[in-house]
């Protein structure tokens, strides 16, 4: 039975993909050529291609630019206070409104900047915040 069971998960994951697998593995080398990917190594390689899924809130906050604002301002510091307490899901989501992506580029998070911008309208109460994905920038009514 062992034998059976071998040979069978061997068929299933190697034997009956092969062809397959091969085909795709030239069309992506035509498009990727691998001798380029050599010079990183695995985890390098995934941060690159998927981003960084680890953040440093507190180096985000640091990067951070202001438009129309101090950052000692209060709507400023009241930002600043809930975001911190946020869930880390609910700041990766934040990200994702901000930018389009819950993820952060591999090769920007030391120098991966947004600002916060007041949109400047009459009655601040009924604007809720919004963002231009395009220019990292957030919309924040005072």
């Amino acid at each position: 039975r062992k034998e059976f069971v071998d040979l069978y998960v061997n068929y299933m994951f190697n034997e009956s993909i092969r062809k397959p697998f091969e085909d795709f593995k030239k069309g992506f080398l035509r498009g990727c050529p691998a001798r380029r990917w050599m010079m990183f190594l695995p985890v390098e390689l995934q941060i690159l291609l998927q981003g960084h899924t680890k953040f440093d809130w507190n180096l985000l906050q640091k990067n951070v630019k202001y438009s129309q604002y101090e950052s000692l301002d209060q709507t400023i510091r009241n930002f600043w206070t809930v975001f911190h307490k946020l869930p880390e899901e609910k700041k990766k989501m934040f990200i994702a409104f901000l930018t389009g992506s819950d993820q952060i580029p591999g090769y920007v998070l030391e120098h991966f900047t947004f600002t916060i911008a007041d949109p400047k309208v009459e009655n601040p109460d009924e604007l809720c915040p919004s963002a231009s994905t395009c220019y990292h920038i957030l919309f924040l009514p005072r």
